[in-house]
Protein backbone atom coordinates (compact mmCIF):
# COMPACT_ATOMS: atom_id res chain seq x y z
CA UNK A 1 0.00 0.00 0.00
CA UNK A 2 1.71 3.44 -0.93
CA UNK A 3 0.09 7.07 0.18
CA UNK A 4 -1.89 6.99 -3.48
CA UNK A 5 -4.34 4.46 -2.26
CA UNK A 6 -7.78 5.11 -3.03
CA UNK A 7 -9.02 6.12 0.09
CA UNK A 8 -12.14 6.05 1.65
CA UNK A 9 -12.77 9.60 4.29
CA UNK A 10 -15.59 8.99 6.70
CA UNK A 11 -17.68 11.89 7.07
CA UNK A 12 -17.71 14.20 10.28
CA UNK A 13 -20.51 13.99 12.78
CA UNK A 14 -22.77 17.20 14.03
CA UNK A 15 -24.75 16.74 16.90
CA UNK A 16 -27.47 14.17 17.18
CA UNK A 17 -25.52 12.04 15.11
CA UNK A 18 -25.14 8.91 16.57
CA UNK A 19 -21.89 6.60 17.27
CA UNK A 20 -22.06 2.54 17.49
CA UNK A 21 -20.11 1.19 19.87
CA UNK A 22 -18.57 -2.04 19.32
CA UNK A 23 -16.56 -4.87 21.59
CA UNK A 24 -13.46 -6.41 18.68
CA UNK A 25 -11.59 -7.75 22.32
CA UNK A 26 -11.73 -8.13 25.68
CA UNK A 27 -14.38 -7.70 27.87
CA UNK A 28 -14.59 -5.12 30.39
CA UNK A 29 -16.79 -3.60 33.21
CA UNK A 30 -20.10 -2.50 32.85
CA UNK A 31 -19.49 0.57 35.07
CA UNK A 32 -16.49 2.06 32.76
CA UNK A 33 -18.47 1.33 29.97
CA UNK A 34 -21.58 3.37 30.98
CA UNK A 35 -19.48 5.82 32.18
CA UNK A 36 -17.93 6.33 28.62
CA UNK A 37 -21.24 6.21 26.94
CA UNK A 38 -22.13 9.22 29.13
CA UNK A 39 -19.10 11.14 27.96
CA UNK A 40 -20.24 10.99 24.08
CA UNK A 41 -23.93 11.53 24.72
CA UNK A 42 -22.22 14.40 26.56
CA UNK A 43 -20.87 15.55 23.53
CA UNK A 44 -24.25 15.50 22.03
CA UNK A 45 -24.10 12.27 20.17
CA UNK A 46 -26.78 9.64 20.08
CA UNK A 47 -25.02 5.87 21.49
CA UNK A 48 -26.28 2.85 20.42
CA UNK A 49 -24.56 -0.58 21.07
CA UNK A 50 -25.53 -4.25 20.09
CA UNK A 51 -27.25 -6.74 22.45
CA UNK A 52 -24.68 -9.10 23.29
CA UNK A 53 -21.68 -6.51 23.65
CA UNK A 54 -21.60 -7.58 27.59
CA UNK A 55 -20.50 -11.13 26.46
CA UNK A 56 -17.65 -12.87 27.66
CA UNK A 57 -15.80 -16.08 26.06
CA UNK A 58 -12.86 -16.57 28.77
CA UNK A 59 -10.52 -13.32 28.24
CA UNK A 60 -12.32 -11.95 24.81
CA UNK A 61 -16.13 -10.59 24.43
CA UNK A 62 -17.71 -13.28 22.82
CA UNK A 63 -17.04 -15.69 19.96
CA UNK A 64 -14.63 -14.54 17.19
CA UNK A 65 -17.80 -14.79 14.91
CA UNK A 66 -19.78 -12.81 17.62
CA UNK A 67 -17.16 -10.37 17.93
CA UNK A 68 -16.69 -9.53 13.80
CA UNK A 69 -20.50 -9.32 13.06
CA UNK A 70 -20.62 -6.50 15.98
CA UNK A 71 -18.31 -4.36 13.75
CA UNK A 72 -19.72 -5.87 10.22
CA UNK A 73 -23.32 -4.89 11.60
CA UNK A 74 -22.41 -1.36 12.67
CA UNK A 75 -20.91 -0.62 9.40
CA UNK A 76 -23.86 -1.59 7.32
CA UNK A 77 -26.20 0.04 9.72
CA UNK A 78 -27.36 3.54 7.78
CA UNK A 79 -28.52 4.95 11.76
CA UNK A 80 -24.49 4.89 12.97
CA UNK A 81 -22.11 7.79 11.87
CA UNK A 82 -19.47 6.55 13.47
CA UNK A 83 -17.81 3.71 15.50
CA UNK A 84 -16.20 3.79 18.95
CA UNK A 85 -14.32 0.10 20.20
CA UNK A 86 -15.29 -0.24 23.82
CA UNK A 87 -12.27 -2.17 24.71
CA UNK A 88 -8.93 -3.55 23.91
CA UNK A 89 -6.91 -5.77 25.68
CA UNK A 90 -6.50 -8.56 23.43
CA UNK A 91 -8.39 -10.49 20.33
CA UNK A 92 -8.83 -7.96 17.34
CA UNK A 93 -6.59 -9.90 15.43
CA UNK A 94 -8.90 -13.59 15.51
CA UNK A 95 -11.63 -11.70 14.03
CA UNK A 96 -9.58 -9.83 10.51
CA UNK A 97 -10.37 -13.10 8.72
CA UNK A 98 -14.47 -12.22 9.33
CA UNK A 99 -14.60 -8.84 8.31
CA UNK A 100 -16.24 -7.46 5.10
CA UNK A 101 -14.04 -5.21 3.55
CA UNK A 102 -15.82 -4.46 0.47
CA UNK A 103 -19.23 -3.32 2.53
CA UNK A 104 -16.44 -1.48 4.63
CA UNK A 105 -15.25 0.19 2.01
CA UNK A 106 -19.05 1.36 0.54
CA UNK A 107 -20.26 2.47 3.80
CA UNK A 108 -16.82 4.49 5.80
CA UNK A 109 -17.25 5.29 8.89
CA UNK A 110 -14.74 7.01 11.41
CA UNK A 111 -13.18 3.98 13.68
CA UNK A 112 -12.04 5.05 17.10
CA UNK A 113 -9.73 2.92 19.42
CA UNK A 114 -5.90 2.30 20.18
CA UNK A 115 -3.87 -0.68 21.69
CA UNK A 116 -4.97 -4.03 20.61
CA UNK A 117 -7.83 -1.96 18.36
CA UNK A 118 -4.60 -1.57 16.14
CA UNK A 119 -4.84 -4.58 14.30
CA UNK A 120 -8.16 -3.25 12.94
CA UNK A 121 -7.14 0.43 12.37
CA UNK A 122 -4.79 -1.60 10.12
CA UNK A 123 -6.57 -4.22 8.68
CA UNK A 124 -9.33 -1.37 7.35
CA UNK A 125 -6.54 0.51 6.51
CA UNK A 126 -5.00 -2.04 4.17
CA UNK A 127 -8.03 -3.90 2.66
CA UNK A 128 -10.90 -0.98 2.35
CA UNK A 129 -8.68 1.92 2.06
CA UNK A 130 -10.47 3.37 5.23
CA UNK A 131 -9.25 6.64 6.88
CA UNK A 132 -9.70 5.61 10.65
CA UNK A 133 -8.77 7.64 14.18
CA UNK A 134 -6.17 6.05 16.45
CA UNK A 135 -7.55 7.28 20.30
CA UNK A 136 -9.43 6.43 23.09
CA UNK A 137 -11.41 3.57 23.98
CA UNK A 138 -15.24 4.08 25.74
CA UNK A 139 -14.04 2.54 28.94
CA UNK A 140 -10.89 5.09 29.28
CA UNK A 141 -13.04 8.06 28.42
CA UNK A 142 -13.64 8.05 32.66
CA UNK A 143 -10.13 8.65 32.80
CA UNK A 144 -9.22 11.06 30.37
CA UNK A 145 -8.32 14.74 30.93
CA UNK A 146 -9.95 18.13 28.76
CA UNK A 147 -6.62 17.42 26.24
CA UNK A 148 -8.10 14.28 24.82
CA UNK A 149 -11.88 14.35 25.12
CA UNK A 150 -11.25 17.79 22.92
CA UNK A 151 -8.93 15.76 20.62
CA UNK A 152 -11.82 12.91 20.80
CA UNK A 153 -14.90 15.83 19.74
CA UNK A 154 -12.39 17.48 16.67
CA UNK A 155 -11.37 14.29 15.13
CA UNK A 156 -15.35 13.46 15.18
CA UNK A 157 -16.73 16.15 14.04
CA UNK A 158 -13.76 19.03 12.40
CA UNK A 159 -12.30 18.34 8.92
CA UNK A 160 -9.41 20.67 9.83
CA UNK A 161 -7.98 19.32 12.35
CA UNK A 162 -5.17 21.80 14.59
CA UNK A 163 -1.40 20.89 14.37
CA UNK A 164 -0.54 19.25 16.98
CA UNK A 165 2.67 20.99 19.11
CA UNK A 166 4.59 18.54 21.34
CA UNK A 167 5.18 20.02 24.36
CA UNK A 168 7.60 18.10 26.24
CA UNK A 169 9.56 16.99 22.49
CA UNK A 170 12.14 14.99 21.90
CA UNK A 171 14.28 15.22 18.49
CA UNK A 172 15.92 11.96 18.35
CA UNK A 173 16.54 12.86 14.37
CA UNK A 174 16.53 16.80 13.24
CA UNK A 175 14.37 16.90 9.45
CA UNK A 176 10.51 17.06 8.11
CA UNK A 177 8.78 14.74 6.12
CA UNK A 178 5.33 14.23 5.12
CA UNK A 179 3.04 10.99 4.52
CA UNK A 180 0.14 9.76 5.70
CA UNK A 181 0.34 8.54 9.24
CA UNK A 182 0.32 5.20 10.69
CA UNK A 183 -0.14 5.09 14.62
CA UNK A 184 -0.71 2.35 16.85
CA UNK A 185 0.39 -0.15 19.45
CA UNK A 186 4.53 -1.58 18.93
CA UNK A 187 3.34 -4.98 20.28
CA UNK A 188 0.39 -5.26 17.68
CA UNK A 189 2.05 -4.23 14.91
CA UNK A 190 4.88 -6.36 15.22
CA UNK A 191 2.13 -9.40 15.63
CA UNK A 192 1.23 -8.53 12.56
CA UNK A 193 4.14 -9.02 10.21
CA UNK A 194 3.62 -11.86 8.17
CA UNK A 195 0.08 -11.78 7.73
CA UNK A 196 -2.54 -10.28 5.01
CA UNK A 197 -2.78 -7.66 7.58
CA UNK A 198 0.31 -6.17 7.81
CA UNK A 199 0.99 -2.71 6.95
CA UNK A 200 2.96 -1.27 4.34
CA UNK A 201 4.67 2.04 5.50
CA UNK A 202 6.60 2.63 2.48
CA UNK A 203 6.16 6.47 2.43
CA UNK A 204 4.36 6.73 5.52
CA UNK A 205 4.85 8.39 8.93
CA UNK A 206 4.77 5.62 11.62
CA UNK A 207 3.94 6.82 15.55
CA UNK A 208 4.16 4.23 18.13
CA UNK A 209 3.05 3.71 21.43
CA UNK A 210 3.72 0.53 23.96
CA UNK A 211 3.28 -0.27 27.57
CA UNK A 212 4.62 -2.78 30.28
CA UNK A 213 7.59 -4.22 27.38
CA UNK A 214 10.52 -4.21 28.62
CA UNK A 215 13.78 -2.59 26.85
CA UNK A 216 15.27 -5.80 25.35
CA UNK A 217 11.52 -6.78 23.90
CA UNK A 218 11.10 -3.13 22.38
CA UNK A 219 14.83 -4.20 20.82
CA UNK A 220 13.73 -7.55 19.56
CA UNK A 221 10.10 -5.75 17.69
CA UNK A 222 11.84 -3.20 16.48
CA UNK A 223 14.54 -5.32 15.12
CA UNK A 224 12.85 -7.92 13.67
CA UNK A 225 10.47 -5.40 12.26
CA UNK A 226 13.29 -4.06 10.39
CA UNK A 227 15.07 -7.28 9.44
CA UNK A 228 11.34 -8.20 7.68
CA UNK A 229 11.83 -4.90 5.86
CA UNK A 230 8.97 -3.44 7.43
CA UNK A 231 10.58 -0.10 7.79
CA UNK A 232 11.85 0.04 4.25
CA UNK A 233 10.53 3.46 2.71
CA UNK A 234 9.22 4.76 5.73
CA UNK A 235 9.54 8.45 5.61
CA UNK A 236 8.87 9.64 9.29
CA UNK A 237 8.45 8.43 12.98
CA UNK A 238 6.89 9.34 15.99
CA UNK A 239 7.22 8.32 19.46
CA UNK A 240 4.38 7.76 21.71
CA UNK A 241 4.04 6.84 25.30
CA UNK A 242 5.90 3.35 26.30
CA UNK A 243 4.35 3.25 29.82
CA UNK A 244 6.08 0.69 32.21
CA UNK A 245 8.53 -0.31 29.60
CA UNK A 246 12.04 0.99 31.25
CA UNK A 247 13.80 4.29 31.47
CA UNK A 248 13.10 6.62 28.18
CA UNK A 249 17.26 7.49 27.85
CA UNK A 250 17.26 3.56 27.16
CA UNK A 251 14.26 3.44 24.98
CA UNK A 252 15.18 6.49 23.08
CA UNK A 253 19.14 4.82 22.86
CA UNK A 254 17.42 1.67 21.11
CA UNK A 255 15.10 3.28 18.37
CA UNK A 256 18.00 5.44 17.48
CA UNK A 257 20.44 2.56 16.73
CA UNK A 258 17.65 0.75 15.11
CA UNK A 259 16.83 3.82 12.32
CA UNK A 260 20.13 5.69 12.50
CA UNK A 261 20.90 3.93 8.97
CA UNK A 262 17.48 4.64 7.49
CA UNK A 263 18.21 8.91 8.38
CA UNK A 264 14.67 9.65 8.69
CA UNK A 265 13.42 12.33 11.23
CA UNK A 266 12.73 11.09 14.79
CA UNK A 267 10.72 12.95 17.28
CA UNK A 268 9.59 11.50 20.73
CA UNK A 269 7.01 12.89 23.30
CA UNK A 270 3.90 12.66 21.65
CA UNK A 271 0.75 11.99 24.35
CA UNK A 272 -0.42 9.07 22.67
CA UNK A 273 -1.08 5.30 24.04
CA UNK A 274 -1.24 4.55 27.38
CA UNK A 275 -0.20 7.01 29.43
CA UNK A 276 -1.99 10.29 31.16
CA UNK A 277 -3.03 11.95 27.81
CA UNK A 278 -4.08 9.54 24.64
CA UNK A 279 -5.08 12.59 21.78
CA UNK A 280 -7.21 11.43 18.73
CA UNK A 281 -5.35 11.53 15.81
CA UNK A 282 -6.03 10.06 12.40
CA UNK A 283 -4.94 7.25 10.53
CA UNK A 284 -4.40 7.46 7.20
CA UNK A 285 -4.36 11.07 6.33
CA UNK A 286 -1.90 12.95 4.51
CA UNK A 287 0.28 15.12 7.64
CA UNK A 288 3.91 16.85 8.06
CA UNK A 289 6.31 15.66 10.61
CA UNK A 290 8.55 18.49 11.60
CA UNK A 291 10.92 17.10 14.12
CA UNK A 292 12.92 20.62 13.84
CA UNK A 293 10.01 22.59 15.44
CA UNK A 294 8.24 19.62 16.90
CA UNK A 295 5.00 19.96 15.15
CA UNK A 296 2.70 17.11 13.25
CA UNK A 297 0.34 18.75 10.84
CA UNK A 298 -2.73 17.21 9.23
CA UNK A 299 -4.34 17.90 6.32
CA UNK A 300 -8.19 17.56 5.53
CA UNK A 301 -9.27 14.65 7.76
CA UNK A 302 -12.90 14.14 7.69
CA UNK A 303 -15.11 14.38 4.76
CA UNK A 304 -17.23 17.40 4.66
Amino acid sequence: MTNDIDKRIPMRLKPGDCIGIVAPASPFEQTDFYTGVSILESMGFRVSFPEGIFSRSGYLAGSDMDRAAQVNAAFADGAVQAIVCARGGYGSMQILPYLDYEAIRRHPKLLMGFSDITALLCSLYQHSGLVSCHGPIVTTLKSAGLKTLESVFNALTLNELPAIELERGIVLSPGKASGPVICGNLTTLCHLVGTPFQPRMNGHILIVEDTGEKPYRIDRMLTQMKLAGVFNGLCGLGIGSFENCGKADELFEIIARIFNPIHIPILAGFDIGHGPDNIAVPFGIEAVLDADHQLLTYRRFIAG
